[in-house]
């Protein structure tokens, strides 16, 4: 059976890799800004920022909805996260997820994400103070995950998502699937995980303000004057990124974890680059947390990050109440923090 799961996990980076082989001579040409629906690349929550984004060979938490499916069906009870913060430029990001495990099924999460601009002036060059008009923009995804340990060292999982991006009267909408595994070796209990996300159709947008009227010929005269039009935008790909992934830990008794993690990414719109992460836990109760993101990434703004964490029993009871938070430094773009609120019950 070990033998089996190894081999799968090896189709599975050959076959990942043979697709992203499209790319071309990514060492020269890096695709930078030429997908749709970016907001999907955004680490949703502080744990695994404060790890440097490492974290798809991480199991049993909530947020391994975004980072690897596989992961979730190691949560041991139902569990609820909530995330709400200031991304870049002052963006409000929105994260909320939830799973239960259902007996001979598996584990089954929904989560939904937003990424929105407030509303601000429409300006021309003849209005620069305003039109009286306001625009906004908005993207959201709505995720249901599934996941289900084959064996006690084998798990799968998959996330199927809706995802919409909107702007002003434009907007898109689209469909994705994520497919991820998780392999526990009997190696130094070392993890190996290989995750694809984002795999779907590419995305344009249409809408009402791309419609105009135009004169098919100006200089000849007759019935038809004007023939109502409508620019086309291109259509984009979707951030579709390959992750491998091992974790471990360096000791762990019952006061004291120490784990470590490294992701290696190949992204369809960017160069690889590789994450590394670490996290001290004391008494699975107070959380030490520190990494880097995007390592040999060239001109990146990512770098540090940091972070701790709070699990704590609500009375009596076996509910545990999760907060978490992280600081990640974006260089010349500032920082951006994460606040992160959890329930376990």
């Amino acid at each position: 059976m070990t033998r089996k799961i190894v081999v799968i996990t090896l189709i599975l980076i050959f076959c990942t890799n043979t697709l992203f082989a499209q790319i071309g001579n990514s060492q020269t040409i890096t695709k930078t800004g030429t997908t749709a629906a970016a907001f999907l690349k955004i680490a949703p929550d502080p744990r695994a920022a404060a790890m440097g984004n490492a974290f798809i060979s991480i199991p049993g938490d909530l947020s391994s909805m975004h980072w690897n499916p596989a992961g979730l069906d190691h949560i041991t009870r139902s569990e609820v996260l909530f995330v709400n913060n200031k991304w870049l430029a002052d963006i409000d990001y929105l994260f909320m997820a939830m799973a239960v495990k259902l007996p001979s099924i598996g584990t089954v999460g929904i989560s939904a994400t937003s990424l929105s601009i407030p509303q601000d002036l429409v300006r021309t060059e003849i209005k620069p103070d305003g039109t009286g008009e306001y625009w906004s923009a908005q993207d959201l995804s709505l995720t249901l995950s599934i996941s289900r340990r084959l064996t006690d060292r084998f798990s799968i999982g998959g996330n199927a998502k809706f995802i919409s991006e909107r702007i002003w009267h434009e907007s898109s909408a689209n469909i994705a699937l994520d497919f991820g595994t998780l392999y526990d070796m009997p190696i130094g209990g070392i993890r190996l995980a290989g995750v694809l996300s984002n795999y779907g159709p590419k995305m344009g947008l249409s809408g009402r303000d791309l419609y105009f009227s135009s004169d098919p010929d100006p200089i000849k005269s007759g019935t038809v004057t004007f023939v109502n039009s409508e620019y086309q935008t291109d259509d984009y790909p979707l951030p579709l990124v390959f992750r491998v992934g091992l974790s471990g830990e360096l000791f762990e008794n019952q006061k004291v974890r120490l784990t470590w993690a490294a992701d290696a990414l190949h992204p369809n719109d960017n160069l690889e680059s590789v994450n590394l992460g670490a996290e001290l836990g004391l008494a699975e109760t107070v959380f030490l947390r520190a990494g880097w993101s995007s390592l040999f990434l060239p001109d990146t703004e990512e770098g540090l990050t940091l972070g701790a964490g709070l699990n704590y029993r609500i009375g009596g009871s076996q509910s545990i109440l999760k907060v978490n938070y992280s600081y990640s430094d974006h260089g010349r773009l500032k920082s951006v923090q994460r606040f992160s609120l959890g329930l376990a019950f």
